[in-house]
């Protein structure tokens, strides 16, 4: 349980809105000095109200090297032999398009947010986590389990983070540092219509083929998201799965949060890949492959 008040020393990445938000409030309830990542200095004022003087916005940049050890300067000079007893990897954006089509340059800013970011800011605090017998915990999604079409760049980069967090605490064993992973289902958070903003900008500079091509299938699957986005989890929720993994005598390796996210977890084990992917086709509402052969014959 975490209905207890804690001290130590936590360091979340992307705080500015949605889960990273709710992490840091309700870790912050709890006791925890929270140092809560932000990009910008107004998103850190707003996370000050409604939280105690424990909660320390600071700036922090996933994908720039120097901002990350500005970050780790200053955390470590406040720290200093405490060091940090969690470390939330949660910054995260999701790139939406047809994988044929969408450029390499969206891809590689998926990888360098929710990958690359991740390792390089888990790289830079892992000294402190180690002084500090701390703790790592890594948001991924059911979509780091399981593909679906028109996200397959979001899903690549947390499969890979899965992949990460499995060697991360198989390599940190000898020091006791638990890796915990998070997998929550759909959750309302503002992620979802930042991405369908984004997207929409990628479809409108396509070719008149992609267009063509993808045209009717990403009208249908932004409809869905919206009505899916409306229905999802609160941030809340993953907040307190993430203060388990950090409060439990016995972290899990992973938590799978939401009964969506439960349903397509047993879909990625237990279902034949082809019969899989109809049931998921269907469930956007999108044009199964076979339909689209016999139109064709």
């Amino acid at each position: 349980m975490v209905d207890k008040t804690h001290t130590g020393n936590i360091l979340i990445t992307g705080t500015s809105t949605g889960i990273g938000r709710a992490c840091a409030l309700q870790l912050d309830r709890l006791g925890f000095r929270v140092f809560a990542g932000v990009r910008r200095i107004e998103d850190g004022d707003a996370l000050r109200v409604g939280s105690s003087e424990r909660l320390k916005p600071i700036l922090l940049d996933v994908t720039e090297p120097d901002s990350i050890e500005s970050a780790r300067r200053k955390i470590g000079s406040i720290v200093g032999t405490d060091g940090l007893q969690g470390l939330i990897n949660n910054a995260g954006i999701v790139v939406v398009g047809p994988l044929e089509v969408l450029p390499v340059a969206e891809i590689r800013r998926q990888m360098d947010v929710n990958l690359l970011g991740s390792i390089a800011v888990t790289q830079a605090f892992l000294d402190l986590i180690r002084s500090g017998r701390g703790r790592i915990v890594n948001m991924s999604s059911i979509a780091g389990q399981l593909a679906s079409p028109f996200t397959g760049s979001y899903s690549m980069s947390k499969f890979a983070l899965e992949a990460f967090s499995d060697a991360l605490r198989m390599e940190l064993a000898p020091w006791g540092i638990p890796v915990s992973v998070i997998e929550p289902g759909n959750v309302a958070t503002p992620i979802w219509d930042k991405s369908r903003t984004r997207g929409e900008s990628i479809y409108e500079g396509l070719g008149t083929d992609a267009r063509t091509l993808y045209g009717d299938q990403l009208a249908t699957l932004r409809e869905v998201s919206r009505k899916i986005g409306s229905r999802g989890l609160s941030p809340e929720r993953v907040a307190a799965a993430v203060a388990h993994a950090l409060t439990s005598k016995r972290p899990h390796t992973r938590y799978v949060v939401g009964i969506d996210s439960k349903a397509l977890r047993f879909l990625s084990r237990w279902i034949p890949d082809r019969l899989r992917d109809r049931l998921i086709l269907k469930g956007l509402g999108l044009v199964d492959v076979r339909t689209v052969s016999q139109e064709r014959q």
